[in-house]
């Protein structure tokens, strides 16, 4: 049988016109990065330990192994946001830092900003509840284990910290600002029309692996946060979760302002090293078959 039902006509379709159904699509994208990405480090920090699947106790990150299935979860997990709630409707920001770069370098509406940022943060919160709703027995359990109620080891299931071989903030800093330009340097390149575009269906993929990359390259730093919303929304959800002044750490400013400067220099850098030579060609292109 070949013929294919039609598809059910969407109630409330109001609801999606103008910029509603931009802010829909990152609430929904960023809530599953979340959920995907927090999963993954709730697995790896509570659930495996505690699940009696594996060797270990209550001890995490003692091998590669553990840091790889991190890596590689966030990695899917933006991958699969982008695929599957945001990329055709708003443009899978899905991270403030992105909107801001947008803005500044792509002539992202500067009107539009403060609603894909609240939408974004909005998701992110939500996702982190999600996961804390799934994996709370396991944090309980890990927690019990340890002896420490609500540890600073499962309060990173949420949000990032830094290692402790920094003394100051600017380390964390300059890895945040560092992290979000690669970031923001391989997001343009792939989406640039005028370089060699890939498919519309890797790009997401390639996103999430340039992700992957990141996390392998400076992730053990600081935790490789290179998104306000990531952190903070999670971040906020630990606080009322009982996380409390470890959540709220004066630190917190880092994984903000950090993604949000990187994303501006990465933008710049590409626009310098590459997207203004592209523009260039492309305007002498112009002027030759003129």
């Amino acid at each position: 049988m070949t013929d294919v039902a039609p598809l059910r006509r969407p109630a409330g379709l109001h609801r999606l016109t103008g910029g509603r159904g931009d802010l829909l699509a990152e609430f929904f994208g960023t809530f599953l990065l979340i959920a995907l990405g927090d999963g993954c480090v709730a697995m790896a920090v509570a659930g495996l330990p505690g699940s009696g699947r594996t060797a270990g106790a209550t001890t995490i990150f003692q091998g590669t192994g553990d840091w790889l299935l991190i890596v590689w979860g966030w990695a899917f997990a933006v991958a699969f946001a982008v695929y599957v709630a945001a990329g055709g409707v708003s443009g899978a920001h899905l991270n403030p830092a992105v909107t801001l770069a947008m803005a500044v370098r792509r002539r992202f509406p500067w009107r539009k900003v403060p609603g894909y940022c609240g939408a974004q943060l909005a998701g992110a919160f939500t996702g982190a509840a999600l996961v804390y709703a799934v994996y709370r027995p396991a944090i309980s359990a890990f927690d019990a284990a340890a002896g420490t109620p609500k540890s600073e080891t499962t309060f990173s299931i949420f949000a990032t910290v830094p290692a402790p071989y920094f003394a100051s903030w600017f380390g964390p800093l300059l890895d945040q600002v560092v992290g979000t330009a690669v970031l923001l340097v391989v997001v343009l390149a792939l989406i640039d029309a005028r370089n060699k575009a890939v498919s519309p269906k890797m790009g997401p993929l390639l996103i999430g692996f340039t992700v992957a990359a990141i996390g392998l390259s400076f992730g053990a730093n600081a935790g490789y946060a290179i998104n306000p919303a990531r952190d903070f929304g999670p971040r906020l959800f630990a606080f009322f979760a009982g996380w409390g002044d470890t959540a709220m750490a004066p630190y917190l400013w880092v994984p903000i302002v950090g993604p949000l400067v990187g994303a501006v220099v990465g933008a710049l850098l590409y626009d310098f090293f590459i997207g203004d030579v592209l523009h260039a060609r492309q305007v002498a292109e112009e002027k030759f078959v003129g």
